[in-house]
């Protein structure tokens, strides 16, 4: 049925969830999993208007890429915990809904589970702004968690 899983990891509990049930799914498919950790790209302009002190400026796309592999490998820690059988952690920079939808149709993903809302803003209050986008653009099916 499924031999590869997509769930876009962002480290929310909605997101978790949406680990879990893939794990399950794998479990029965003998699926392999994939998470993905997108982070966006922070041009010169929106990092000098971030918190990083003057003193200690930073790469804000350093910053933001290592926090990614961090909850990236918490991702990996908590299917791994729901009994996925085979499971493998990225991250990759860009907006969003497209970098899922791309990845998904470049690794010939046969299903995407993610959760409804992320650690986003307000904006898509009911169903995450994300999780809507994705369900949208996606060629594979899509389970909103």
């Amino acid at each position: 049925m499924f031999s590869k899983i997509l769930v876009p990891f962002d480290g929310s509990s909605s997101a978790e969830e949406a680990i879990r049930i893939a794990a399950e799914l794998a479990k029965l498919t003998d699926a392999e999993m994939v998470l993905l950790t997108v982070y966006r790209h922070h041009s010169m302009l929106e990092a000098s208007f971030s918190m990083v002190r003057p003193s200690e400026p930073g790469n804000m796309d350093e910053i933001m890429r290592k926090h990614a592999q961090e909850v990236a490998e918490h991702g990996k820690a908590v299917a791994r915990e729901a009994g996925a059988p085979k499971v493998r952690a990225f991250i990759k920079s860009g907006p969003p809904a497209r970098t899922i939808v791309a990845w998904a149709r470049d690794k010939d993903v046969d299903l995407i589970v993610l959760g409804s809302r992320g650690l986003g803003s307000v904006e898509g209050y009911l169903l995450g702004s994300v999780s809507h986008k994705v369900t949208g653009l996606a060629k594979c099916p899509v389970l909103v968690v």
